[in-house]
């Protein structure tokens, strides 16, 4: 007697793996590069947190912090980490550059990129 299959097996189309890992990579991408730019000695960021007051060691922590998040981003089952991380190092650049360096308006550009974050994640969430 054959056997009786009742699960259907939904096959991804290739338009949907690409436009899932499209947006991930670009995440990535961005962030391996922010990251990356904060472990420079003479690059806008060492004045940057010099403003902030915390000490150079909590922009390596960012960095570092950035290069994992890009990392996690790429890796299926640890995704959704990656994206909160990343989204977490935004929401704190939010924060302190509306309440420690008190220039609310600088607060846009991690706010486009918390609305990216969370966006990518939701539609990466909504394919799988």
């Amino acid at each position: 007697m054959p056997e009786l299959k009742l699960i259907v097996e939904d096959k991804r189309e290739r338009i949907d793996i690409f436009m899932t890992w499209l947006p991930r990579i670009g995440v990535a991408v961005a962030f391996l590069s922010i990251g990356y730019g904060k472990f420079g000695e003479h690059s806008s960021w060492v004045r940057i947190f010099d403003r902030i007051g915390f000490g150079q060691w909590f922009r390596y922590l960012t960095g570092t912090m950035q290069i994992a998040g890009a990392v996690l981003v790429l890796i299926p089952r640890t995704f959704v980490i990656g994206i909160l991380m990343l989204a977490c190092t935004m929401f704190g650049a939010m924060l302190v550059w509306i309440f420690i360096v008190r220039a609310p308006f600088n607060a846009f550009i991690p706010g486009t990129l918390l609305v990216i974050l969370l966006a990518v994640g939701l539609q990466s969430l909504r394919n799988r």
